[in-house]
């Protein structure tokens, strides 16, 4: 039941049958597939087509063909088991232990941790990594095996292992660069709305913090355009809407391949990037391999290619 309304499903055995024959296109190698006698599949199909009353293979002498409602259901029963696969999968790997369940940023995942996650399937075959993206602490021993989060590397209870600190600058594409710093006056500047996200009390990475460190005066710190979301604001900055003090950690592919630029060498010191996970998880096997792929992916620091664009102070 579901919603009140009871499914109206044939056997999901004939349906099985079905779905192995139509993608064999042949009754004898789904009856080998399942174990079964070609009579026995050959049966189940005309209870399956006697059922649902339409023809699902169109029978030759040596050969069948799906008709055209064949052509319908099969790949929707295709991917339906597929799905099935994979989730009984995943479950088994969770009654085993094999699944490790990291969280961090919604930021974080998208430009840092997504683009990593083949290589942990590359040393870990045998395991499922979990990407959590939120912005919300999560209990690190009922919701994750551990977490990376961004501040400042206190957090009581819990152990913390360093990473990287991360650093903020103004980055733009390639036809933004402006000549000297008295450009920034006529260029739009993108922000990213801190609101309360720094919980610790510490200096947010600012336009202002910025404009001050590099001694500019007469420039509005808050105009141009602000977004709530990190990922916004370096999507706005990438299209070319203007320049942006964004964390060279998450734009880090972005200057590397020359998509943008650092026109500046001026950065402001931001928090750092740490490991963090309960000292009673320490030794759960998803905690030592989440610790020694991070500890791998990271263990030079945050290193980048950076590409700096010559802007003579002015």
């Amino acid at each position: 039941m579901l919603g009140g309304i009871m499914r109206k499903l044939p056997p999901l055995g004939a349906l099985r049958v079905f779905e192995a024959a139509a993608r064999r296109l042949s009754f004898k190698l789904a009856a080998e597939e399942l174990n079964v006698s070609p009579t026995a599949v050959s049966h189940q199909i005309r209870q399956l087509e006697d059922m649902l009353e339409v023809k699902l293979f169109e029978r030759g002498t040596r050969q069948v063909h799906l008709s055209v409602a064949g052509h319908a259901l099969f790949p929707v029963l295709r991917d339906g088991l597929d799905r099935f696969e994979l989730a009984i999968a995943d479950i088994r790997r969770q009654q085993s232990g094999q699944v490790a369940r990291l969280t961090s940023t919604v930021a974080f995942v998208a430009k840092r941790l997504a683009p990593l996650a083949g290589s942990f399937r590359a040393s870990h075959p045998d395991w499922t990594l979990r990407l959590d993206a939120s912005n919300r602490v999560v209990d690190l021993e009922a919701d994750a095996d551990a977490a990376i989060r961004l501040g400042s590397g206190h957090y009581p209870g819990l152990v913390s292992e360093p990473l990287f600190a991360d650093r903020f600058a103004p980055v733009c594409a390639p036809r933004l660069v402006p000549a000297g710093f008295s450009d920034l006056r006529q260029a739009t500047l993108i922000h990213f709305d801190w609101g309360t996200a720094r919980r610790d009390g510490s200096q947010a990475p600012v336009w202002r913090h910025w404009l001050a460190r590099a001694g500019l005066e007469g420039i509005d710190a808050n105009a141009g355009l602000s977004f709530t979301d990190e990922i916004h604001a370096v999507q706005a900055v990438v299209a070319g809407q203007g320049i942006g003090l964004l964390s060279l950690t998450l734009v880090a592919e972005e200057l590397a391949s020359g998509i943008l630029v650092q026109p500046f060498e001026l950065t402001l010191e931001s928090d750092r990037y740490d490991l963090v996970y309960s000292p009673r998880m320490a030794e759960r096997p998803a905690t030592k391999v989440l610790r020694a792929w991070v500890a791998e992916q990271f263990r030079d620091g945050d290193c980048r290619s950076v590409r700096h664009a010559a802007a003579p102070a002015s």
